[in-house]
């Protein structure tokens, strides 16, 4: 990327920061959220079945997977606004570089998952769970949630742009729940039918969940994971990245 797309993605990068201050209570709430969903699971609809040792220990990495698929919303909802009200045709009716748009939207998204998963930490910290590996190994681990929730996030931004409407975001965003719970983040495949156990065991979610715990350390933990971990993110952003840049490149000026 040229260093003028690199200038105009953090001029739009800037632009969602200041949404952040004039609508703190959307923030707010995409911190919450995740800590609700931890805090319910744990102590409301928690006990581990299948799980060998500690549940929260077992629950608390898997959760940091799901959150990093959760929340999508926002951005998405952002993305339909701006093309129903006109901002992106002014903006491409400026000097910008193509997809500037998008890349600063992802960019706060990412700013604002990476608060959200340290906010999730601290309160799995308090609920009793640490991290045992070493400090490379935890920043591993910070680095696959993350390389998790960039790929989520693209297909969000495609699917916002093929929904049109901040309308349809919510019907597009349901999509996104079996995917969440489809997976090894909250119960074990042991604990499934067998039919039902391989498509957990498939889901990106899962191999990003199984591979944080064994970096950190986590009951529930899988040797030989990471691997998975990197490669399927890099293959959804592989799809689906240059389909939301032509996508939005190829929206009615």
């Amino acid at each position: 990327m040229s260093t003028y797309a690199l200038s105009d993605s953090w001029v739009m990068t800037r632009r969602e920061l200041a949404h952040w201050v004039r609508q703190p209570a959307q923030v707010l709430v995409g911190l919450v959220f995740p800590v609700m969903l931890l805090l319910m699971f744990s102590y409301l609809i928690g006990g581990g079945r299948g799980v060998e040792g500690d549940y929260v220990d077992f629950l608390v990495p898997g959760m940091f997977a799901l959150t990093m698929a959760f929340g999508l919303e926002g951005t998405m909802l952002a993305v339909t606004q701006d093309l129903n009200k006109g901002v992106i045709d002014r903006f491409r009716s400026m000097p910008m570089a193509n997809g500037a748009v998008l890349v600063g939207r992802s960019a706060a998204d990412m700013l604002q998952s990476a608060l959200g998963l340290f906010v999730l930490m601290g309160v799995g910290y308090a609920l009793g769970w640490r991290a045992h590996g070493t400090f490379g190994a935890f920043m591993g681990a910070v680095s696959l949630l993350l390389l998790l929730r960039f790929a989520m996030l693209w297909i969000g931004i495609l699917l916002a742009m093929v929904a049109g409407k901040p309308e349809m975001v919510q019907a597009v965003q349901i999509l996104v729940w079996p995917v969440g719970f489809l997976s090894n983040a909250i119960a074990t495949p042991e604990s499934m039918p067998d039919w039902l156990a391989t498509v957990v065991d498939w889901n990106p979610l899962s191999q990003t969940a199984t591979a944080v715990r064994d970096l950190f350390g986590s009951s529930g933990a899988e040797s030989g994971h990471i691997w998975a971990a990197v490669v399927w993110p890099l293959a959804l952003l592989a799809v689906f990245f240059p389909l939301a840049v032509r996508k939005f490149g190829g929206l009615s000026k």
